[in-house]
This record gives C-alpha cells, sequence and structure tokens, in this order.
C-alpha cells in the first residue's frame, strides 16, 4: 500500500507472513527542553538505526568563514544592550536590556554570530516574534554608555563581549560599536538550514510517553532514550495521529535490531539457551507500595528464565547481572488491557503491526503483570497495544518450550502427615508418590483435573473425574510454596492444550524459523 507524502519502509528478508516494515521518514515536532522550559521547532530524519534531530540555523554560505557559524568568536549569547523608547520593540514591554536572544521568528540563534542575528533581524520583515531568556545579572558591558570606545584588552572587559550587545530600535538597524575589521570584498550571504544537533543510535533504545518518575501519560509526545543516556528531550506533535505515527515507526525500528540482535547471540547459543524476546518495559509500582515511582526496567525471556534489568545487557557476563530472575513456569502472566476486540485480527496485528492505539487515554497505561510465587507481583507498562500483544504471545511461546523442554517438575509435598511427591509431566499429566518408597499413590491425566481450590496459603484441593466410575476425587496435598505449584500446573496444561492447537503449532514452527 502506498501512503502519499511519505517514503515507503524497507523489508527485512523475513517470511512473507511476518514481514514488518523498516521506517525511513522525516517530520517537523516540537522540542522541548526540561532544563530551560523552552519549546523549537526541530526536524527529525529517522533511518533504519539512527533518529537524528536537527535545529534550524543560519549559516554564512559566502563571503565569511563557512565554519563561524555563530558564536564560536565570543562563545556568548548575543544580548539586548539598548532599547529607544520611541519603537516598537521597548513598546511591547515584554523585551528588557540583559535578554539574550533564542529565536527570531522560530530560527534558533543561540549559537549564531552577531553579525548574522542582525541579518536576521534587518530581514525579519515587518513582523518579527522574538525569543528570549532573561540573564539574572546584567553583564558588566551592558552597562557601558552608547558609543562608549571598545575596551583595550588588557581591561577586564574584553572587546568580544562588548561585540556581543545589541541595540534594538524599531527596524533593527542600530548595533553596538565593533571592533574595526576590514570590509569584505564579497557580501556575506546567509541561508537557514536544519542541521544535526542530537543523533541517537537506536539499539537497545527507549520510547517512552510516561512523565518522569511517575506513571502518568503525556499527551501527544513522547522522548526517545538511546543505550548510552542520551535524551532527545520532550517531543511534541500537534495530533494524537501524527505522535502514534512517529511512535510506532521508531518503535519498529527500535525493535527491528532488537531482534537482529537476538539472531545474532541465538547463534551461538544452545537451543535451550534462546533468547524468544526482550524489550524495554516501565515497572509501576503497587497501589499500596511506598517504595520509588515508576521506573523503566529492560525484560528478556531466554532459556527457563524471566530475567529484570536495570539497563540491557550487551555483554555475556552482563546476562549475569540481573536484577531478578524467574524460572519460567512457575510465573503467570497476567494482561490488564489488551484492546483487541476480534481474535482472528490478533495474529495479523502481533505480527504486521495494524494495532493503532487512538483508543488510549491520558492516564491509562497498557499493563501487564508477573504474577510470582507467594503473593508477590511486578506490573509493567508498555507504549502500544502491539507492545502488549508481544509480550503475551512470547511468553506463551517461552512457557511452551521451556516446559517441553524440562518435560516433568516434581515438588515435595504432605498429606495426613506422611512426606509425598507431586509429579507434573507433560505426558502423564499428574502422579503422586510416596517419597521414600517412590511407590506410585494415584495418577491422572490432565484432562481428568475437573477444578481445584486453595486457602490461599499451603494447602490445596484437587478435583479429578475417575475414568472408570466417573466420580469425582478429591485429593488434598499441602506445598512450601503453593504459588508455585499452582503456577506450574497451569504452565504445564495450558502447554499441553497449546501442543494440539494447530493455529498455535503453526505459529510456533513459523516463529521458530522467523527467529533463527
Amino acid at each position: 500500500m502506498n501512503v502519499p507524502g511519505k517514503q515507503q519502509p524497507e523489508l527485512l528478508e523475513r517470511p512473507a507472513s511476518l514481514l514488518v516494515p523498516t521506517w525511513t521518514k522525516a517530520g517537523i515536532a516540537l522540542l522541548y527542553n526540561k532544563e530551560t522550559s523552552n519549546t523549537s521547532d526541530v526536524r527529525l530524519k529517522l533511518t533504519k538505526e539512527v533518529l537524528t534531530i536537527q535545529k534550524l540555523d543560519v549559516v554564512c554560505t559566502r563571503g565569511g568563514d563557512p565554519q563561524l557559524n555563530g558564536g564560536a568568536e565570543h562563545k556568548v549569547p548575543v544580548v539586548i544592550s539598548k532599547m529607544f523608547k520611541d519603537q516598537v520593540a521597548y513598546q511591547t514591554g515584554k523585551l528588557f536590556v540583559g535578554d539574550a536572544m533564542l529565536q527570531i521568528n522560530g530560527i534558533n540563534v543561540e549559537n549564531c554570530s552577531h553579525e548574522e542575528v542582525v541579518h536576521l533581524l534587518r530581514t525579519a520583515g515587518e513582523e518579527v516574534t522574538i525569543t528570549v531568556r532573561y540573564l539574572r545579572e546584567i553583564p558588566s558591558f551592558l552597562k557601558l554608555p552608547l558609543g562608549s570606545p571598545v575596551p583595550s584588552a588588557g581591561q577586564r572587559v574584553s572587546s568580544p563581549l562588548f561585540d556581543s550587545g545589541l541595540h534594538l530600535n524599531g527596524n533593527s538597524s542600530n548595533t553596538a560599536p565593533s571592533s574595526p575589521s576590514k570590509p569584505s570584498a564579497i557580501e556575506p550571504k546567509y541561508e537557514k538550514r536544519w542541521l544535526d544537533a542530537v543523533s541517537l543510535p537506536l539499539l537497545m533504545a527507549r520510547v517512552s510517553k510516561y512523565k518522569a518518575v511517575t506513571a502518568k501519560l503525556r499527551s501527544n509526545s513522547f522522548e526517545v532514550c538511546a543505550l548510552d543516556g542520551t535524551s532527545t528531550n520532550i517531543l511534541q506533535f500537534c495530533t494524537a495521529a501524527e505522535s502514534t505515527d512517529w511512535l510506532q515507526a521508531i518503535s519498529t525500528n527500535i525493535s527491528d535490531l532488537t531482534l537482529e540482535n537476538m539472531k545474532m547471540i541465538n547463534r551461538y547459543c544452545s537451543p535451550d539457551d534462546q533468547i524468544v524476546h526482550m524489550a524495554w518495559v516501565c515497572e509501576n509500582p503497587q497501589a499500596n507500595d511506598a517504595g520509588p515511582s515508576s521506573t523503566f526496567k529492560f525484560l528478556a525471556l531466554r532459556g527457563p528464565s524471566l530475567y529484570i534489568f536495570r539497563s540491557p545487557p550487551v555483554s555475556g557476563t552482563d546476562w549475569g547481572q540481573a536484577e531478578t530472575m524467574y524460572t519460567l513456569y512457575e510465573v503467570l502472566l497476567k494482561v490488564h488491557k489488551l484492546c483487541v476486540t476480534e481474535d482472528c485480527w490478533i495474529q495479523a496485528k502481533f505480527y504486521l503491526g495494524l494495532q493503532q492505539d487512538e483508543d488510549l487515554q491520558d492516564g491509562e497505561p497498557f499493563c501487564f503483570s508477573i504474577l510470582v510465587g507467594h503473593g508477590q507481583s511486578h506490573t509493567f507498562s508498555v507504549e502500544m497495544t502491539s507492545d502488549l500483544a508481544v509480550w503475551e504471545k512470547s511468553f506463551q511461546r517461552a512457557v511452551f518450550m521451556e516446559v517441553q523442554r524440562v518435560g516433568s517438575k516434581t515438588y515435595m509435598c504432605s498429606s495426613q502427615s506422611k512426606v509425598l511427591c507431586l509429579t507434573i509431566d507433560f505426558g502423564s499429566g499428574f502422579t503422586c508418590s510416596e517419597s521414600s518408597s517412590k511407590s506410585i499413590l494415584w495418577r491422572y491425566k490432565f484432562s481428568q483435573l475437573k477444578g481445584s481450590s486453595d486457602d490461599g496459603k499451603t494447602r490445596v484441593k484437587l478435583l479429578f473425574k475417575n475414568a472408570e466410575n466417573k466420580q469425582i476425587e478429591m485429593k488434598e496435598l499441602e506445598f512450601s510454596n503453593l504459588t508455585a505449584v499452582l503456577h506450574c500446573i497451569s504452565s504445564f496444561m495450558a502447554a499441553k492444550v497449546a501442543s494440539v492447537d494447530p493455529v498455535f503449532v503453526k505459529c510456533q514452527s513459523i516463529s521458530g524459523k522467523y527467529m533463527s
């Protein structure tokens, strides 16, 4: 499908049913600087591996030093040193002596030379929009009377500082005196150009709509943070659709680079230690948790474990530095919000990235929880519904692979003061035996389990249907970590059901080729 006005995405070499676009695009956004609370127009340029932020600047293209793009000769901002009472600049009441010039008609002049700023003001037209920053202390050179001679080099106030002062009158033609210079034979020519300001590598980068240290979402804006901590600051867009479009394009490229990195690692790992999925998430505090606010974590599904990192593992030794690790078949994933109304579209939206986020309201993040033993849990949020679908499908696949690999799991338990062993086997189902003699007390298939109940602490009642007399038989057992056992039972039963589901089996086969 061709979209007018957009460059068409490149396509990686993948199975025909799993083609995911890699976006290369450009566009205009607003950049909000958290340190200065200022916004400015920027141009975004997205490639497969890098997001570049460009700022509009004025460069000398003729008759001057092409390397002198502003600020280099003085290393100070251009500031207002004089205003005339009978002119518009003074009458606005919004400009003051000592204000540092930031923008002229939306053009960033923080790095421009004095001459370039004067040129911009002269050619700005009848209406001029000037953005300034007030300086708490007026530089000493501004206190000199109008027309004062340039201080000598031996004095405390240097001539470059004096030159940086700007006198404002109606037509901006009056400027502070500058050092004598030999007139140029060629009249300087200036052009507006987009110049690269920040370039962020997208490998292991993260995109976030969340406000700092909160679980609240920004409206029509997000920021991108590189692996080394470099940030774009906050990118703002006019509409939710435009914000979502850029968010999805950047996220797609990050996902593609992560996938390529996973494939490279998996080539050198055993089949039992493959990475199924990994990505950034935001961990949200529990409602009754008085601890720190939301923090970003890097999650990975690899081999038998779910890893939680503070930062992505780059080297092999980093995998041993996980903040937390959980055995996959002893934890459960619970999705809190998945805006997919038609089951038949889940696979297509998951693989093709067709899921839109227009139903996401401010303050309503897409969340999932990892439920672990003893009633503990982690709650994570992601940026888009497609991210939520990826985690759900990847978790199902990782658990299925691990259950098939281990085959069975045995837990120590007790019943009527006897020490027993309960074995959960992928092939045969449930088997209970004595711990010492290993003699089998009872055995049931997964299909015979008809229900269960527990006290939330240590005891569980399992209800099985007798294959011969069709009667319900209750088996009561006690475990030291009941939650882990119940999660294991759920994982094995889900894997058993999935193994006979032709749709799931087909997806497993495709995903296996996709990851290799």
